[in-house]
């Protein structure tokens, strides 16, 4: 049996949280979640992930701070996981800024949950 995919949700929101967990759960990601880019960079000196859902609003150190951060390091299996933006600002970004900052992806909130389900379908695959 192959080991599940681990997926790190940084998300300041409970709720959103709460409602990720549950969807991945049920499709057997095994699921750590932390409220900013701080924990994300903590998490990741002791951990693997698969798989990064970053929320670009967060206190104390934002998405895209985050992910410049995890795309500068030097071990390449950690600068290299694919981070997946989650935002409701989309419409101050473009796809262009996304990539530009290191992102490989991005769902809008309200989250749909097929999409975001599929996108990490996509990006774990």
């Amino acid at each position: 049996m192959t080991e599940n995919k681990k997926v790190l949700v940084a998300e300041d929101s409970s709720v959103i949280i709460n409602l990720t967990k549950n969807v991945l759960m049920f499709e057997k990601y095994d699921i750590t979640a932390v409220k900013n880019g701080k924990q994300v960079l903590e998490k990741l000196t002791t951990e693997d992930f698969d798989l990064i859902l970053m929320d670009i609003n967060m206190p104390i150190m934002d998405g895209i701070e985050c992910t410049k951060a995890i795309r500068a390091m030097e071990d390449k299996t950690k600068s290299g996981i694919p981070i997946v933006a989650i935002t409701g600002n989309y419409k101050n970004y473009t796809l262009d800024d996304f990539k530009k900052a290191g992102l490989d992806d991005f769902i809008q909130k309200p989250l749909d949950y097929d999409h975001l389900l599929a996108t990490v379908r996509k990006h774990l695959s």
